[in-house]
C-alpha cells in the first residue's frame, strides 16, 4: 500500500514576498493527495517549497532534497539519529510533486471498518507494526473478494462460442456510471448481433466509487472471471489501482477518466485513456475570458485528484492570456462551510467565476448562490464541462431557478445518422432501467462508452489478447458515433472542437463553437467565420437577465476607501504640493496630479471612495508599497519605468515621455556677418529695392522740369534718380517738392518707409540678442571627458540611468531637492548640467527662461502614470477615463490653468529664426504702390492734355493772322477810310498777345 491521506504541515505557495499561511495539495501517482495545511510562507526566497515540518501521522517528515539540480519532496524518517529516506517525489510544475508509487509498508499501511449497509466506509491511516494490524487487512480483502463473487458470474450456454470477456468498472450510483452501463450493454448487444458468429461478453462491475473497491472487482474481472480488457472506472483515484493491477497482468484498461497525467502511460504501458484531455476546454475558457478583457478569474473546484489535472491545465491557460487567477475556491460539502465559503468570495472584488465542479456539488453551490444573490448583475459564471456536459440530466425547475445566465463549454456531439438511431434506442432502454432519473437524453459519456466497448470488441474478435491486442487497440481507426476514433501514445486524439453553451430558461441555448486552430465561429462548416473573440458569436444573456456584458468586478461589500499613496518628496509644487495646518492639524493635498486623478475618478461609471495617504520615501519604495499590500495606488509624478512593473502596473502616462539635459546660457564670441540681412527674406528685400526706385522714379518725373539737379545727362539723372529714392527713408524734403503729385507719392512712401524701418530694427535687435547666447555644454560627451559635476532631482530614477546607461560616473553625481538650489548651482558652476524628466523640465524653464535652457538629446524614458496592484481590474477603467480626458481636450486644459501662468518665451539655440516676408507687408506695398501709380497716370495724362492745346492754340493763332491779314486786304481794296488801317493793325496785336 502506498501513503493515503496523511494531514502535512509544510510550507508551499508562489513565488514572491509573501507572508501567511495557506492549503496546498500534493498528488501522489495512484491519486491520493497529501493535504498541506497551515502552510507558512516565507520572503526573499524564490522556490515553491521552501521548508518543511513533521508529517502529523506515524512521526515522518517531510524535507526538501536536491539532487543533480532537481529538486525533490522527500518522505523521511528518524531513529537513533539516523535518516531514512523512504519515497522522493520529483518536483513538477506549479508546486506539484510526483514520483512513481512503491510499496512502503513502513509508513502507509492502513485498517479497515466495514459497514454493513454502505460496504467499504472509511480508510483509517495506521502504523502497521503488529500483527493484528496486518491480519485486519487480510480480513477486510478476503470480506471485499467474497462480496464479489458473490456479485456474479459469466454464465455462457453450450450454443455460443465465447470469443473473451470484457469487464468494465462503473458508479451506478452517478448518472455517469448509469449512462455509461447501459450505452456499453447496448454496444455489447448489437457488436453481437452484427457478428453472429462470434460473442463476447461484457461484465459490469459497480465500484461505488471507492478506489479499493475498483482494486478488488478488477483483480476479480481478471483472476475469477478470465477478462482479457477492461473498460473504466471514471476517477483518477479508481483508475490508478486498476491500472497497476492490468499493467501486471498485461490485461489493457480503457480509462474514462478525466484525469490521466503524461507519465502514467509510462509507468503503466497497458493503461489507455479513452476520455480526451481538458487542456483544449481550458484553452476554451481562458478564450472566453480573454474576449471580454476580464483581467481576474476566481477558480472554484473539487479537492479531490480528479479535478487537480484539469485546474493545472486552466491556471496555465489563463496565465498565457495574462489572466491573474485572483482566488482559488476549495468548497467543501458541507452547506455552512460552501456558505461561509461564498460570503467571503461575495465579499472580494472579483466578479468572474470559473467553476470545475461534479455535477452534483455544482448543482448544490448554485441554489447557494442563488440564495445569497449573487446569480445577478455584474456576476460571471463560467462552467467547465465537467458540470456542463451533464446539464441535461438536470431537473429543469432547477436550472430555470438557479443556473440563469450561466456560460459553459461541453463536449461537442456530432448529430449524424448513428447517432440519431443510438439517441433513440438509448432513451427508451434508459427509461426502462432508470425510471426514478427525470432525463433520459445520453451524454458524451454515453457516446465514448459505446465507442470505447465496440472499438474493444472489434479488436477482441480477432482472438487477440495481452500486448498483441494492445497494439491492434492502438493501431484500430474507428469511425464511431461521433466521428473517427484512434489512439495516440495510448491516448485517444484530442478533440478539436467544443460547443459553447449559455443556460436560458429551463434549458440551454448553442451560442457556437470553438476550435484551437481557429477560435470561436457559429458553425462548424468549411465557410464558417471564425473570430478570436466569443463576442462574434451573437448576443449573451448574463446572470440576473441583462444582454450588457458584465464588468466582471466590483467594489467589494465590505471594502474600505482605495488606500492612494502620494510622493513627499516631489521636487516641483506644481504637480504634487502637500500642504501641513499645524492649527487645524490637517494635511491638504493638492497639485496636477492630484486634480488629474480626481477629474478621472469622476470619469469612472461607478463610486470609487479614495483616501490620499503621504508616503515619505522614494518612488520605487513608494511603488513598491503596492506589491506590499500597503497602498491600492499611487498618484503622482511617478515614472513610469521597467523596473517599477515588478511592484505595479502602470495607466497610459499623463505627461510627455523623456529625460532632457538642461545647461546655463553664455555669450558667442562672435556672430555671422550677414546677419543684419536676416529680418527679411530675400523676396521682401528685392520688393523693397524695386518700389524704392519705381517711387523715385515717379518723383523724378514729376518734378525735373522744376529742380535744375534733376535735368543734365543721362547718367547725371540717373544717379539723381537713385539718391531720390534713398533719401527718402530718412526725410521728406516736401519743400523742394513743387507739385501736390510728387508730394502725395513722398508722403504715402515716407509712411511705409517708416513702418519697414520700425519692424526691421525690432526683428534685427531681437535677431542679435537670441544669436549673441548659446549653450555652455553642448553634449555629453564633454561632461564625461571632463569629468563635469551634474545634477539630478533626489529620489527618482534619473541616477539610476545616469550611471546604467549614459555611463556617468557616480561620484561626478549631485542630488537636489528643490529647483532653487538646482538654478543656484547652474549660475555659479558648480554643476555643469542637471538632468531632468520632460515635464518637470518645462516647469524649470519656465521660471528660469533667461538663464538656462536645454542641450542634447532627448532621451525617451520615464512619463508619468498612476500605478496599480498587477491584475487589478481597476486598472482598464482609469486607464480608459484617463485617455478619455486626454482625447477631450480637458488634460490640455488642466496643464494649461496649472503650468501655462509660470512659460514664457524659451530660449533657444536654433538657428532657424523666422524671417519676415511679403505675407506682412503686401497691404502697405500695395498702398504705395497704387499712389506712386495713380500720380504718375495723372501727370502723363495732364502732360497729354497740355502738348494738345499748345497745338490747337497756334492753329488758332494762324487763323487769326490769315482772318487779319484777309480783312485788311479788303479794306485797302474796297475801303476808302485809310485811317481804319492803324486800328486793325492794334487789333491784331491785340489778339497775338493774348494768345
Amino acid at each position: 500500500m502506498t501513503l493515503c491521506k496523511a494531514n502535512v504541515h509544510t510550507i508551499s505557495g508562489p513565488v514572491g514576498i509573501i507572508n501567511g499561511s495557506r492549503n496546498a495539495i500534493i498528488v501522489l501517482p495512484n491519486g491520493i493527495t497529501l493535504h498541506i495545511e497551515d502552510a507558512l510562507l516565507s520572503s526573499r526566497l524564490e522556490k515553491n517549497l521552501l521548508s518543511y515540518k513533521d508529517v502529523h501521522h506515524n512521526g515522518y517528515h517531510l524535507e526538501k532534497f536536491g539532487e543533480q539540480n532537481k529538486e525533490f519532496l522527500c518522505i523521511t524518517s528518524y531513529k537513533m539519529g539516523q535518516k531514512t529516506i523512504h519515497e522522493k517525489l520529483e518536483a513538477l510544475t506549479k508546486g506539484l510533486y510526483c514520483v512513481p508509487s512503491r510499496a512502503i509498508e513502513v509508513y502507509a499501511t492502513m485498517s479497515w471498518r466495514l459497514d454493513n449497509r454502505k460496504g467499504l466506509a472509511a480508510v483509517v491511516v495506521v502504523k502497521m507494526d503488529t500483527p493484528f494490524s496486518l491480519f485486519s487487512l487480510l480480513a477486510l480483502v478476503l470480506m471485499l473478494l467474497l462480496e464479489t463473487a458473490a456479485a456474479g458470474s459469466v454464465d455462457i450456454g453450450a450454443d455460443h462460442q465465447v470469443k473473451g470477456i470484457i469487464g468494465a468498472i462503473v458508479d451506478d450510483g452517478s448518472r455517469i456510471g448509469k449512462e455509461e452501463r447501459v450505452a456499453m450493454e447496448m454496444a455489447m448487444e448489437a457488436f453481437n448481433d452484427y457478428n453472429n458468429n462470434q460473442s463476447l461478453v461484457l461484465l459490469v462491475r459497480n465500484s461505488r466509487k471507492e478506489p479499493l473497491r475498483a482494486a478488488v472487482v478488477a483483480i476479480d474481472l481478471i483472476k475469477t472471471q478470465g477478462a482479457k480488457a477492461i473498460l473504466g472506472p471514471q476517477t483518477w483515484e479508481e483508475l490508478s489501482l486498476v491500472a497497476e493491477i492490468g499493467s501486471r497482468n498485461h490485461i489493457p484498461v480503457l480509462s474514462f477518466a478525466d484525469m490521466t497525467p503524461t507519465w502514467a502511460t509510462d509507468k503503466w504501458p497497458f493503461l489507455l485513456a479513452a476520455s480526451p484531455n481538458q487542456h483544449a476546454e481550458m484553452q476554451a475558457i481562458a478564450s472566453i475570458v480573454q474576449s471580454y478583457e476580464w483581467h481576474q478569474v476566481t477558480v472554484i473546484y473539487e479537492d479531490i485528484g480528479s479535478s487537480l489535472s484539469g485546474v493545472i491545465h486552466l491556471f496555465d491557460a489563463l496565465r498565457e492570456k495574462g489572466i491573474e487567477i485572483n482566488h482559488v475556491g476549495l468548497p467543501p460539502v458541507s452547506s455552512l462551510s460552501l456558505t461561509k465559503e461564498l460570503e467571503r468570495l461575495k465579499g472580494e472584488q472579483c466578479r468572474v467565476f470559473v467553476v470545475h465542479l461534479s455535477s452534483s456539488l455544482a448543482v448544490h453551490l448554485f441554489k447557494r448562490a442563488k440564495r445569497m444573490k449573487m446569480m445577478e448583475n455584474e456576476f460571471v459564471w463560467i462552467t467547465t464541462s465537467k458540470f456542463t456536459n451533464l446539464i441535461h440530466s438536470v431537473k429543469a425547475s432547477t436550472i430555470a431557478s438557479t443556473m440563469q445566465g450561466i456560460v459553459g463549454v461541453k463536449s461537442y456531439i456530432s448529430y449524424n445518422r448513428h447517432f440519431q438511431d443510438f439517441h433513440f434506442r438509448f432513451r427508451k432502454r434508459f427509461s426502462l432501467e432508470h425510471p426514478e432519473e427525470s432525463n433520459h437524453e445520453p451524454g458524451v459519456y454515453a457516446v465514448q462508452a459505446y465507442d470505447a466497448l465496440w472499438m474493444l470488441a472489434q479488436a477482441m474478435s480477432e482472438g487477440k489478447e495481452g500486448k498483441l491486442l494492445l497494439e491492434e487497440i492502438l493501431h484500430r481507426h474507428f469511425c464511431g458515433l461521433n466521428g473517427k476514433v484512434h489512439f495516440i501514445n495510448q491516448k485517444v486524439a484530442p478533440t478539436n472542437i467544443l460547443q459553447i453553451i449559455n443556460i436560458i430558461g429551463r434549458s440551454y441555448r448553442e451560442l457556437g463553437f470553438w476550435s484551437g486552430s481557429m477560435g470561436f465561429s457559429e458553425k462548424i462548416d468549411d465557410i464558417a467565420n471564425h473570430s478570436l473573440s466569443m463576442k462574434d458569436l451573437g448576443q449573451v444573456f448574463w446572470p440576473g437577465g441583462f444582454s450588457n456584458t458584465p464588468r466582471g468586478w466590483n467594489l467589494p461589500t465590505n471594502s474600505k476607501p482605495l488606500r492612494v499613496g502620494v510622493p513627499t518628496r516631489s521636487i516641483f509644487k506644481t504637480y504634487v504640493d502637500i500642504q501641513y495646518d499645524q492649527v487645524k492639524n490637517e494635511t491638504s493635498i493638492s497639485g496636477l496630479a492630484i486634480e488629474l486623478f480626481n477629474k478621472t475618478v469622476k470619469q469612472l461609471l461607478f463610486p470609487l471612495p479614495y483616501d490620499l495617504i503621504p508616503f515619505n520615501g522614494t518612488y520605487d519604495e513608494l511603488v513598491m508599497q503596492i506589491d506590499l499590500k500597503n497602498f491600492d495606488a499611487v498618484v503622482g509624478d511617478v515614472a513610469i519605468i521597467s523596473s517599477r512593473y515588478k511592484y505595479a502596473e502602470f495607466t497610459q502616462p499623463f505627461t510627455e515621455a523623456g529625460l532632457v539635459m538642461l545647461v546655463p546660457l553664455q555669450l558667442k564670441a562672435s556672430n555671422r556677418a550677414w546677419l543684419f540681412m536676416r529680418p527679411f527674406t530675400k523676396a521682401m528685400w528685392f520688393l523693397i529695392v524695386i518700389i524704392n526706385i519705381y517711387n523715385g522714379f515717379v518723383v523724378w518725373l514729376i518734378e525735373r522740369h522744376h529742380c535744375l539737379e534733376f535735368n543734365g545727362s543721362a547718367l547725371n539723372q540717373t544717379a539723381s534718380l537713385l539718391w531720390l529714392s534713398i533719401s527718402t527713408l530718412f526725410s521728406y524734403n516736401g519743400e523742394r517738392l513743387h507739385s501736390n503729385l510728387s508730394r502725395m507719392t513722398m508722403a504715402v512712401w515716407l509712411f511705409v518707409a517708416l513702418v519697414l524701418t520700425q519692424i526691421y530694427t525690432a526683428n534685427l535687435a531681437s535677431i542679435l540678442t537670441t544669436h549673441a547666447l548659446e549653450p555652455t555644454v553642448s553634449g555629453i560627451e564633454s561632461l564625461q571627458k571632463s569629468n563635469a559635476v551634474v545634477g539630478h532631482t533626489q529620489a527618482s530614477f534619473v541616477k539610476r540611468y545616469l550611471v546604467d546607461v549614459l555611463h556617468f560616473n557616480p561620484r561626478n553625481m549631485k542630488h537636489y531637492t528643490s529647483p532653487e538650489a538646482l538654478a543656484d548651482d547652474l549660475r555659479n558652476g558648480a554643476v555643469a548640467a542637471i538632468f531632468l524628466e520632460s515635464a518637470v523640465a518645462k516647469l524649470f524653464l519656465a521660471r528660469y527662461c533667461k538663464s538656462f535652457t536645454m542641450a542634447g538629446p532627448t532621451y525617451k524614458v520615464g512619463g508619468y502614470g498612476f500605478a496599480f496592484p498587477k491584475g487589478s481590474p481597476l486598472l482598464h477603467s482609469v486607464t480608459e477615463a484617463l485617455l478619455n480626458l486626454s482625447e477631450t481636450g480637458k488634460l490640455r486644459e488642466l496643464e494649461n490653468s496649472m503650468i501655462a501662468a509660470q512659460n514664457c518665451t524659451e530660449v533657444g539655440i536654433s538657428e532657424d529664426i523666422n524671417s519676415l516676408s511679403l505675407d506682412s507687408f503686401w497691404a502697405l506695398f500695395s498702398l504705395t504702390g497704387c499712389i506712386s501709380t495713380l500720380a504718375l497716370v495723372v501727370y502723363v495724362s495732364h502732360c497729354k492734355w497740355e502738348s494738345n492745346h499748345s497745338i490747337f492754340a497756334n492753329w488758332i493763332l494762324m487763323l487769326s493772322v490769315i482772318r487779319s491779314w484777309a480783312n485788311t486786304q479788303t479794306n485797302k481794296l474796297f475801303s476808302k477810310n485809310v485811317r481804319k488801317v492803324p486800328e486793325t493793325s492794334a487789333n491784331t496785336l491785340q489778339l497775338w498777345t493774348h494768345v
